[in-house]
């Protein structure tokens, strides 16, 4: 099953206390399949390890071998195009009071016509509302 990705699961997958079984789920499930992601995704992944370990929560090699293992999996990016990023995400990102970081996952689930992966609360219900499968519900 393919599907899209966002950030908060990925990052889920650095820290034991967040994302639980639910990440475990989407990461096992990369095994047999391919995800997704949006072209904002590196960033907030790198952004989110960053933020990480300035706080302490891990160290630079640690985020290091999180990068090299994240790498590794087969999760690929998808590229930002000017007419969906200015018309449907917007839209969405209206609509359902979300950030346009977070329409840009759930507009490329609606255009792939794929599940999407996040731990996002209002993210979920915005996918749910909006017809999407949500991985895992």
């Amino acid at each position: 099953m393919n599907f899209v990705l966002d950030a908060s699961v990925t990052l889920a997958w650095c820290f034991e206390d967040e994302g639980g079984e639910y990440a475990l789920r989407v990461l096992e499930t990369l095994r047999a399949s391919e995800a997704v992601a949006a072209s904002l995704w590196p960033l907030e992944v790198a952004n989110g390890l960053a933020v990480a370990q300035r706080g302490g929560r891990l160290d630079a090699a640690t985020a290091r071998r999180f990068m090299e293992l994240v790498l590794a999996l087969p999760i690929a990016v998808e590229p930002v195009s000017r007419s969906p990023a200015l018309t449907g995400t917007y839209d969405l990102a209206r609509r359902r009071s979300l950030s346009a970081y977070d329409a840009a996952y759930l507009e490329l689930a609606i255009r792939r016509a794929i599940p999407l992966a996040t731990l996002d609360a209002h993210l979920r219900e915005a996918a749910v509302a909006e017809g999407v499968e949500v991985f895992g519900a």
